[in-house]
């Protein structure tokens, strides 16, 4: 299946948070698997709508619209990150909201992916409490993409996905090597050539670590991640404050 033009909405992780481009930006999935299926076809126009610290309603709201206009044959809809980490999370409004924008593109006539949250209480032990929340909202999206006809890569099936190195010092966002097996598993799911099931083949075992080292690793954490987040979001703030798209409007991909 050939596609001119590919439009990503979303949150951090499309946005491409934390994976460093080297010039001071963010490539990420949506960037990785833009050059896979520009590669593969010998170009695409691409757009990325995605603001970090955007709940679903938000990208509901302000970015659906503006990717609507766009025409998009191909489109990425990933969120709800930001929504089971906060107080006030409503699984059946989250997923309602996701559905819409799911059944806005498609009827627009898109081929449209997604992906199920990874568990992340590997990841974040504090964050075991949130571990109910993204199994309800994974059964969810399952059901909404099958009754939409969305593509659906079901991340959180597969063990790799919790493993920690796949995860940036702040444990929230992919690091590069993590936004690397999204996008792979999502051109394998597209079916571009060159891609099969290796992206969710486990890393080496990790060799074991002290007590006193990994209590001095959470510490450093709890200090430059989780405090400054708590004290942000207790001031109404928000990590996407006065930032906008990378790529608010189609533009040729950039074969390398």
């Amino acid at each position: 299946m050939a596609f001119q033009r590919y439009v990503a909405i979303g949150d951090s992780s499309t946005e491409g948070l934390d994976d460093p481009h080297g010039d001071g930006r963010f490539r990420g999935w949506a960037d990785r698997l833009a050059m896979h299926v520009a590669q593969q076809q010998g170009g695409l126009l691409y757009a990325n709508l995605a603001v970090r610290g955007r709940r679903t309603r938000e990208i509901l709201e302000q970015q659906l619209e503006p990717a609507l206009a766009m025409r998009p044959d191909l489109a990425t809809v990933f969120s709800g990150t930001n929504d089971v980490i906060r107080s006030g999370f409503d699984a059946a409004t989250v997923a309602a909201d996701i559905e819409a924008m799911q059944r806005a593109l498609r009827g627009a006539g898109a081929t449209v992916l997604t992906f199920t949250l990874p568990d992340l209480s590997d990841v974040i032990p504090l964050a075991r409490r949130a571990s109910a929340r993204v199994l309800t909202l994974n059964a969810m999206l399952r059901d909404i993409s099958g009754r939409t006809g969305t593509i659906l890569v079901d991340l959180a099936e597969h063990p790799v996905a919790r493993d920690p190195r796949l995860w940036s010092e702040d444990r929230l966002h992919a690091n590069s090597e993590g936004h690397s097996r999204i996008a792979a598993a999502l051109a394998h799911a597209l079916g571009v050539d060159g891609f099969d099931e290796r992206w969710a083949m486990p890393l080496p075992p990790r060799p074991s670590v002290p007590f006193p080292t990994r209590a001095a690793v959470e510490l450093r954490w709890v200090r430059r991640y989780l405090l400054p987040w708590v004290w942000r979001h207790a001031r109404g703030r928000s990590s996407g404050d006065g930032i906008s798209a990378k790529r608010p409007i189609l533009s040729p991909v950039e074969l390398q």
